[in-house]
């Protein structure tokens, strides 16, 4: 039997340059410096990061990961038997980002919540792009967009309780689909210590002051 991996991919090094590139531009907004925080956001959209996070969740993923066969693993529920609500609610969110902080429990990389890149575009819309498509949307800020995702797939039975969701980054989460880790051949994110840093998630952009 093969070993079991972190992540589907080990993260690039741009990935955690363009958080410091980000984390500058957040610092350089609330000191007033406009002109240099659109410079920092606009350069922390970088090519490298939207090719890593492509390859994952892109049409070549399988040639990364071969999904197992697990017998007796849990099958697709109709739509009515599955649980009501798809994604946890605010209380939910809260406590899940308590527990894990803002690093994806698989891959390890910095996250950060969709209403700081809400606001970050509301700021910079030239700098924070965000369109329709993959390519017309920030490269760091879409890698990094947190999820909550579901360890047991919604689509297979699972629950928003706390100890089936974990925080992890939008290439890891789309990139197992819905699949069980087991398939993938993937830890248990419960079996490792969550990745601790300074990153706060960006979240001082919201409050208007440094962390």
């Amino acid at each position: 039997m093969s070993l079991l991996r972190r992540s589907i991919k080990e993260p690039v090094p741009e990935i955690f340059e363009a958080a410091e590139l980000l984390r500058g531009a957040v610092d350089a907004h609330l000191a007033g410096d406009t002109t240099r925080a659109a410079y920092l956001f606009r350069t922390a959209n970088m090519p490298k990061i939207r090719e890593w996070a492509e390859s994952i969740w892109g049409l070549g993923w399988k040639k990364l990961i071969q999904p197992q066969i697990i017998e007796g693993a849990p099958a697709f529920k109709p739509t009515e038997d599955r649980h009501p609500n798809r994604m946890p609610n605010r209380a939910e969110e809260a406590e899940i980002i308590g527990r894990d902080g803002y690093h994806c429990r698989f891959c390890g990389i910095p996250v950060i919540h969709k209403r700081i890149r809400v606001r970050a575009k509301a700021l910079y819309p030239e700098d924070v792009t965000w369109g329709t498509t993959n390519i017309s949307q920030h490269a760091a800020f879409q890698t990094m967009w947190l999820q909550f995702d579901h360890l047991l797939p919604h689509s297979r039975g699972g629950t928003n309780d706390i100890d089936n969701v974990v925080i992890t980054c939008a290439p890891c989460n789309y990139g197992r689909s819905e699949y069980t880790i087991e398939e993938l051949g993937l830890m248990n994110p419960f079996d490792q210590e969550p990745v601790t840093s300074s990153w706060n998630g960006l979240e001082h952009l919201a409050s208007g002051s440094a962390p």
